[in-house]
């Protein structure tokens, strides 16, 4: 352990290690940045499996290399954890995904302005071992790119298309094999680079399909934090859904909401569009455009398709009004605030029979699932001073062209319909949300029992169309996910020198979908416990977050 430790600590070479750090650039927010960079990551070299695998070793956190800039190229303790166990986390949900192999802390500290407020600490200095068949992402390739129209910047390596066709052979060669192989015999690349981003194009819808059904929210989704082999990497600013809200924002520091949880779909294909103008002239552009226009959107519907229907147990048929069913469900997840993971955990215990016993249990678990009205006020709290949110509105009315050019439109929109909200949540009584509730989801578990109904008589036999239904709902539903509250309490505990609660997360994480045969007991509602509280006694994994995770700022 002692010189595993040394060697993933990066003070020893592995033998036969080539430390290097990549030469990448990005588009960030929708901007192009120019060069970026590995600068807090470095490669070690590649191990080559018998069975023809190649697996990238990479240190991040090890310190500074040739792309830090100013920075001191270290990771902290906390940022580590949750790198380490959400990668490991998103690999046992079936996710596409880069591992983690070691996570080595030290009492070496740097200091950290965590919520960038003026008010920075010491924290203890951690390396993650990283692990993926390639770190290679979209801004590899855009290292090539002209001074940008919009922020002037330019890649280091413009007019270099003798590097752009190097990489793009090695990407090819090594990692799309089949398609090297398929276009072997060409003298024009152009087909072969076709087919490749034609394959880049699927394997992204898949993946973000794959977040989308789990309720992942990557939070940083810049063009050099996309995998060129359809892996999520780069775990930051992340979160699962608690309360299902199509906007929710994981980065505190994305504050136009460029990377909400149902902006990523979209973000994932305009991502694309910058890796096929990136690839020109090896793909011409207008190739490339028509490939993600053709792709992209069949691909992630009928993967996201097939993965809802499998999460609400429909096994035996599909059926075209199935995509209005899923709209309706998220419209009244959102309509009553349910938590994302349990509700869908949840309904495999729905009866499918009207006359079937437990369906009081099964709505008396389900309205705990629900939003409470303190968590709704809170949640709709108010984020700007009012005295701020009075000023801009005079700016917009006084001066609209220097308010538009301010970019603030968005936000003090959002702020009003905050401050709508949360006065009629004010006006609002807990007996009248409940009824409100109870309203929302007695219509649409009307249309799912009929939806059941029809998959049911496709099967013929009840007995076994139900033994299916569930145990598909079972493999389809995660119970644990690692949300922010959970994560935070494994490194309030690291911190202090307990590294059991890591372990035993970990040790969850890896088994995130029921066991055949365990109790189907409904996750439990959190109770109205104050942070410390909470704290201090082992979570309830399952659970809704309790109020004080709603402070929680990921940056």
């Amino acid at each position: 352990e002692a010189e595993a430790a040394l060697f993933f600590s990066g003070n020893a070479l592995l033998p036969g290690a080539d430390p290097a750090a990549h030469c990448y650039c990005g588009h960030q927010f929708g901007q192009f940045a120019g060069q970026l960079g590995d600068g807090a990551a470095m490669y070690l070299g590649e191990v080559c499996t018998e069975a023809g695998e190649r697996w990238e070793l990479q240190l991040k956190g090890a310190g500074p290399t040739a792309f830090s800039r100013q920075a001191d190229g270290r990771k902290v303790l906390r940022s580590s954890i949750r790198e380490f166990l959400c990668s490991e986390a998103m690999f046992h949900l079936g996710v596409p995904t880069t591992r983690a192999g070691a996570c080595v802390t030290s009492e070496s500290t740097v200091v950290r302005d965590v919520f960038y407020d003026g008010n920075p600490k010491y924290e203890k200095c951690t390396v993650v071992l990283r692990i993926a068949p390639t770190f290679i992402r979209f801004g590899s390739f855009e290292i090539f790119k002209p001074a940008d129209e919009h922020t002037g910047r330019a890649g280091p390596s413009v007019e270099r298309n003798d590097i752009r066709v190097q990489l793009l052979d090695y990407v090819i060669s090594s990692f799309y094999p089949e398609i090297q192989a398929a276009h072997a015999c060409d003298s024009d690349h152009v087909p072969r680079n076709a087919a490749f981003f034609r394959e880049v194009t699927r394997r992204t819808a898949r993946m973000v399909a794959e977040w989308q059904c789990v309720g992942f929210c990557h939070g940083v989704l810049n063009t050099d934090n996309m995998s060129i082999v359809g892996l999520t990497i780069d775990y930051g600013p992340f979160g699962f859904l608690d309360r299902y809200d199509p906007d929710h924002v994981c980065n505190a520091s994305d504050s136009a909401g460029r990377y909400t949880y149902s902006k990523q779909p979209e973000v994932c294909k305009w991502n694309l569009q910058k890796l096929a103008e990136a690839l020109e002239p090896e793909l011409p552009l207008a190739v490339g455009e028509a490939i993600v226009a053709e792709e992209f959107d069949a691909e992630f519907q009928k993967h996201y398709l097939h993965k809802m229907r499998r999460k609400l147990g429909l096994v035996r048929s599909e059926q075209e009004e199935d995509s209005t069913l899923i709209a309706k469900l998220l419209e009244t997840m959102h309509l009553t605030g349910a938590d994302f993971t349990n509700t869908f955990c949840l309904l495999s215990s729905f009866p499918a029979e009207p006359e079937a016993p437990g369906l009081a249990e099964f709505l008396s678990a389900l309205a705990s699932q629900c939003a409470s009205l303190e968590e709704l006020r809170l949640a709709f709290r108010p984020q700007m001073d009012p005295r701020q949110l009075s000023m801009m509105l005079m700016l917009a009315q006084s001066n609209p062209q220097l308010f538009a050019l301010i970019g603030t439109q968005a936000n003090v929109t959002k702020e009003l319909e905050r401050v709508e909200q949360q006065s009629r949540l004010q006006r609002l009584t807990p007996e009248e949300l409940q009824s409100r509730n109870s309203a929302h989801w007695a219509t649409w578990l009307q249309a799912y029992r009929a939806r059941l109904d029809k998959d049911r008589e496709d099967a013929g036999d009840t007995a076994a169309w139900q033994a299916e239904r569930l145990h598909v709902m079972h493999t389809s539903n995660p119970k644990y996910v690692l949300r922010n509250y959970i994560a935070q309490n494994a490194i309030e505990a690291a911190e202090n020198g307990d590294f059991s609660e890591v372990r035993q997360v970990l040790k969850l994480l890896e088994s995130p979908y029921r066991q055949e045969g365990e109790h189907a007991e409904a996750p439990e509602a959190a109770g109205p416990e104050g942070a410390a509280t909470v704290a201090s006694r082992r979570p309830s994994y399952s659970s809704k977050p309790p109020l004080w995770a709603a402070e929680l700022c990921v940056t």
